[in-house]
Parts: structure tokens; sequence; C-alpha cells
């Protein structure tokens, strides 16, 4: 594929200065390690580095063009200076693979706990209902109609160009739709520019990412950027822009005030158009009525909170106007997500489960999903910890959580990063301590996470279950700056079979 620079820029509403024009051959790079012989490198200022010291590094790796921010001259190939490159990568990624979102049924999905579920229960509606012609852009992965790819080791949305890339090659599959799990980062820092949004999707807003956003106003308004998008994006023919918002949510009107050609909303206790009654949670999956639709549906998803992920489904299912035998077929055929109330079995007399919960909210949900799995006199024993260099706030609601709902409460490592350890576990013992917990009776402090899931399985007798949350699927643990391998199943298959998982630095730094 090739393109003039001209042209990829003409899509720009900030450009103030070109010094040329060039035959781009190759796509656009964030990351100077990312960039191609021939492709359009931008500088951009992130969080930690500045993209604009690398631009000599970029033009050795055969950089045609560059676009950056600063008012630089001598470049050896064409500069474009925009007012904002961290919005431009996307509208120039975008532009190099011929807006592939325009071609595609877009439903995007937010909120803080819960997207990745949604995001899946709704593709597989999707692929019911298009004969397999819908892709997927999760944490988990992207399905683009060929392939699986992996999208990472950490939960986040791609790259801009990454996601493009996705979009162009699902419309290469012949893929009619496309579902976008959007994170409040991904939509903060401009990853979504230059998608084409149809029908965005709020699971719901709790207590998250405080310690990036600065306020839960600016975290909501970044959720806020999906729905923005929907008046913003260009129109198919036939797909009017939907809203689809938890209506139980108590910022639901925020979301359903953005401008849309029609706002839904689904729930269980508020007045909703897609209402879950007759709820029943049984062993092994949940059963409840649409109230106005008089559908019937079961999912083997357990948890009031996989009620409402089966509800967004369903109202995105019918809101385009699908067979309701799709959505049921859709919504009953995912048997469980990755890390997310995954069960883990190596022949032990207890309930063994791990869960990405690592929110407060999520924590209380997964739970208060867990007590419905216990047989009388059964007890709870959580494993959990929380992320350094994040929401500080979150330790001591999390283990207040943990110390109110479950029997007995193991405190951990989670990404400490650069951050004490020992401080965040005292953080968190603390929370344990203003609900009554007593340590060493209800609740123990093991900074080791293999250890520590080692411990709690060892103490856990027949009919118990065993809950280890925050990292799911996840496949590495960043201790100081480095991410050490790690997988939370294979540390709790490990600890069933008799010994901890030791792929983590001891000290607690």
């Amino acid at each position: 594929m090739t393109k003039m620079l001209r042209d990829l820029i003409a899509v720009l509403p900030d450009v103030r200065r070109v010094t040329g024009d060039v035959l781009i051959t190759a796509p656009v790079a964030e990351a100077d390690a990312e960039v191609q012989p021939g492709g359009v490198f931008v500088a951009r200022r992130g969080l930690s580095s500045d993209g604009h010291e690398f631009i000599s590094r970029a033009i050795e790796r055969g950089a045609a063009a560059v676009v950056g921010e600063r008012d630089l001259a001598d470049l050896p190939i064409p500069y474009v200076q925009v007012a904002n490159a961290q919005e431009a990568t996307g509208l120039l990624a975008a532009a190099y693979h011929d807006f592939p979102s325009r071609r595609l049924v877009v439903i995007g999905v937010t909120g803080t706990d819960g997207k990745t579920t949604t995001s899946t229960l709704i593709h597989r509606v999707l692929q019911a209902a298009t004969a397999g012609r819908a892709g997927l852009i999760s944490t988990l992965s992207a399905e683009l109609g060929d392939v699986s790819a992996d999208t990472g080791l950490h939960v986040t949305t791609p790259g801009a160009p990454q996601v493009q890339a996705y979009l162009a090659r699902m419309v290469a599959n012949g893929l009619t739709h496309a579902v976008l799990e959007m994170t409040s980062h991904g939509l903060a820092q401009g990853r979504l520019q230059g998608v084409d949004v149809d029908v965005a999707v709020l699971t719901n807003i709790t207590h998250e990412h405080l310690d990036y956003h600065g306020s839960f106003e600016n975290y909501r308004a970044a959720k806020g950027r999906l729905f923005a998008m929907l008046s913003q994006s260009a129109r198919k023919p036939g797909q009017p822009k939907l809203a689809v918002v938890n209506a139980d949510d108590p910022n639901a009107d925020f979301f359903a005030a953005f401008a849309a050609d029609r706002v839904v909303r689904y729930g269980i206790h508020a007045a909703a158009d897609f209402r879950a009654v007759a709820i029943q949670h049984l062993p092994g999956e949940t059963r409840f009525r649409l109230e106005a639709q008089g559908l019937e549906l079961v999912t083997p998803l357990v948890g009031a909170f996989n009620v409402y992920n089966a509800l967004a489904a369903a109202a995105v299912g019918y809101s385009l106007h699908f067979n309701p035998n799709n959505i049921w077929l859709g919504i009953e055929s995912v048997k469980g997500v990755p890390g997310r109330m995954e069960r883990i079995y190596e022949g032990q007399a207890f309930t063994a489960i791990v869960d990405f919960a690592h929110t407060p909210n999520a924590l209380d949900n997964a739970l208060t999903a867990a007590r419905t799995l216990l047989p009388a006199g059964g007890r709870v024993i959580a494993v959990f910890g929380s992320a350094g260099l994040r929401d500080r706030e979150k330790r001591r609601l999390m283990a207040e959580v943990s110390a109110r709902k479950a029997d007995f409460t193991v405190l951990t490592a989670e990404d400490p990063r650069t951050e004490s350890l020992d401080a965040i576990l005292e953080a968190m013992a603390a929370g344990c301590a203003a609900q009554g917990g007593v340590e060493g009776e209800t609740f123990i402090r093991v900074p080791d996470r293999g250890e520590a899931i080692y411990r709690a399985c060892q103490m856990a007798g027949p009919g118990d279950l065993v809950i280890v949350c925050g990292k799911g699927h996840e496949q590495s643990m960043c201790f100081g700056t480095i991410e050490y391998p790690w997988d939370d199943r294979a540390a709790l298959r490990a600890a069933l079979r008799g010994a901890p998982l030791r792929t983590l630095p001891t000290a607690s730094a």
C-alpha cells in the first residue's frame, strides 16, 4: 500500500508546517523500534519519554517522514508539525489503511469492569448472526477472521497503528462487524482516533485509574469519549448511531446525554428497554428472562455481574435487529473467558478460581459470586494485591471489601513496580483492620505471590473456595521496571500440585 504524505496529512485538523512531500510505502509507527523503511514516524510525548528524542533513530531505520509537535528544522526527510501528535497518530494510521472502520459496523465497549467479558459475549452474538463475519479487539486477543493475535502482556487498548492494522485485516478477510474493547487510557490517549463507531456500550463506572485521570470526573469524561465518537464518526448506509447504557449505573444519564440516534438502556433494577427478571443463579449457569422481549437466556457464566454483561450483549443484538435465536446462541456459547472466574482443577477437594478482579467493585462482585458456589459451611479464601504506581485509594478499598466478603484474606504482591511492596501491603492491612480484620486470624501478608497462593491452598479444606484475584489472564508481573514471567493460573496449578511457583523476585523492595 502506498500513499503520498500530502494525502495522509490532509485528514489532520491541526497541521502547522510541512517541509516537503514523499511517497509513503510502509505503515505509521509511534515507536522508533517499529519504524519500517518508507513509513511515517510520529514523535509524540508519552508519560515517561518523548518521541522527539528518537527521531534520529527513526530516520536511521528508514522513516520516510516524521510528524511531531516541535518546531524542528534541517531534518533530512519531510517533517510535519502538528498541534497534537497523539491525536494525529490514529488519523494518520486510519488514512494509510483507507479508513477500514468505515467498511465495518463497529461496536465499542467501555467501562470499569466487565469490558472483556461483555466484548466477548457481543462478539459471539455477532458471530452467530453474521455467519462468523465478526472481528474482536480485546485485552485478551484480536480475532481477525483468519488468525487470533495476542494483544499484549498487560491490559490496555493496543496502539493506534495496531488498531487500524487489525481493522484493515478484518476488512481484507471479508468481515462485516467489529467489537472493540476501549479502555479509559486508550480513549484518553487517542489510540481510538480514526475509528468510526456505530454502537457505544457502557458496562459501569466505579473507582479506578484515578492515579492517571486525577479525578472521577476526568475518568468518566475519558470513558465518555467513546460516546462522543458516535456523533463524530462517519455514517454508514442504514446503520444508526446507538448508545447502549447500563441503567443501574449511577452515571447512566451522563452517558445517555451524548448525541445518538437512539439510546438503549439495560439493567435489573431501574426501568430499562432490556430488563432481566426471574434471575436464577444455578450451579454452573445463570438463567434469566428479558422482561419486555420474553426471551429466556442462559449463560454458563456465574455471578450477578455476568447478568449485566449478558444483558449488554442482548441489547446490542436486538438493537442491530438480529434474530433472537442468534442472540441466545451467542450468549450461551461463551462457556468462560480466560482469567474471568476461571476454575482450576487438579483433583483437589475444594474449588479454586482465578479472576481478573482488580478494582473494589470487581472484587466485591467476584467474592459475592464465589459465595454462591459454596456448599453449606464452606469458606471463601481470597488472595490479591494492589498495583504500585496506580490508584492508591484502591489498596484500602479492596482490602475492606475482602474483610467484609471473604472468610480469610491473603494480601500479596501485584505489580509493585518501583514502589515499596511492604508499604503497599501495610496500607492494605490497615484496610482489613478497619473492617474488624485481625492479622494472623482473618488475614495475613505474604509478599511472594507464589507462596501466597500456595498458603491459601494449604489452608483450604473440603468445600472451601480459593479465589486468586487481580491478574487473570496476564502473563507478567512488574517489579521495579522489569516484567517477570507470571501467570496466576500456572501458579494456582503449581500450588494445587503441592509447591509454590517461583518465578518472581523474593525481595519486597
